[in-house]
């Protein structure tokens, strides 16, 4: 395979995990940022494949220079150029809940699609979009699962005992595939709406947890609020232990020190997000999808 990956600096140590599966070249971006806050991007040498490696948490100011590192790679010659964004940012509102609000998800899977010829991306947060290629229409687009990668995490500690748990019905689909190939049972928290404001939070089978160690498993923590109530829950039923595991782990240390004061003994995502809770390389999982997208050395 012929192709380069270019990264920005927050990105290098998974970048470079990425490029050694691959046997690809990994170049820095250079940015300077000038004090109005306008940013200059240079990039190196390329190849006719450069790919871009840039998670989209914080995503604003990211947005621009990606913008800038692409459009800077073809005129360095590329002439296709793919994006590796493991956390994809602003999916969460994909319509206008109110009158007059930007429908973030349609906007910036426009302007991906049209600066990109490609896109790889983690377990985004969709809901009623039916696929990422809708988001980014015209380029190729994949969705890459970190259920795998999940598993794996779990499977050394020795998970006999464990149940699983989705902390909503949103997370169902997560929490069933990492359970999968470790045998492990399911339970997903429901929400029920009591009135205008106040919403409960139930697990059906809660009884079950007695004495038994949990994790909660989700694609995305934010804030981490419902996580917090659902441990809460688990540990007034008898849970044993209280764990959490995520794809991406948003949260800041104000939200992480609440999850751990509702009882949550750990919590682990992948390296989608920097930071303190990734504890497990995303890198295969990404390396397996570029394989289908980066033409092979003639």
């Amino acid at each position: 395979m012929i192709a380069t990956i270019h990264h920005f600096d927050e990105s290098l140590e998974a970048a470079h995990r990425l490029a050694k599966l691959l046997g690809f070249v990994c170049q820095a971006i250079n940015v300077r940022r000038f004090p109005d806050g306008e940013s200059l991007v240079q990039v190196a040498e390329t190849d006719a494949t450069a790919i871009l490696y840039r998670s989209l948490d914080h995503p604003n100011e990211k947005l621009i220079e990606l913008v800038l590192a692409a459009s800077a790679l073809r005129e360095r010659g590329a002439r296709r150029v793919v994006l590796v964004a493991p956390y994809l940012g602003y999916m969460r509102q994909d319509i206008a809940f109110q009158p007059g609000e930007a429908v973030s998800q349609k906007v910036i899977g426009t302007l991906l699609a049209t600066h990109f010829d490609a896109l790889v991306t983690v377990d985004p947060h969709l809901h009623r979009t039916a696929s990422l290629a809708a988001v980014v229409p015209g380029i190729d687009a994949i969705a890459v699962s970190a259920a795998a990668t999940l598993a794996d995490l779990l499977r050394p500690e020795g998970v006999q005992g464990t149940i699983l748990i989705g902390p909503d019905s949103e997370s169902r689909p997560w929490v069933e595939s990492v359970a999968a190939p470790l045998g492990l049972p399911v339970m997903v928290g429901e929400k029920r709406r009591l009135g205008d404001r106040q919403v409960q939070l139930a697990i059906a089978g809660i009884e079950h947890v007695r004495g038994r160690p949990v994790v909660l498993i989700d694609d995305l923590i934010s804030s981490g609020g419902t996580l917090a109530r659902c441990a809460e829950l688990l540990l007034r039923a008898g849970a044993a232990r209280v764990e959490a595991v995520a794809t991406h782990c948003l949260a800041s240390p104000d939200d992480l020190a609440k999850l751990a004061r509702a009882g949550i003994a750990r919590v682990r995502s992948t390296d989608t997000v920097a930071g303190p809770t990734a504890s497990v390389a995303i890198a295969s999982a990404l390396a397996a999808a570029l394989v289908k997208l980066v033409p092979t050395r003639a």
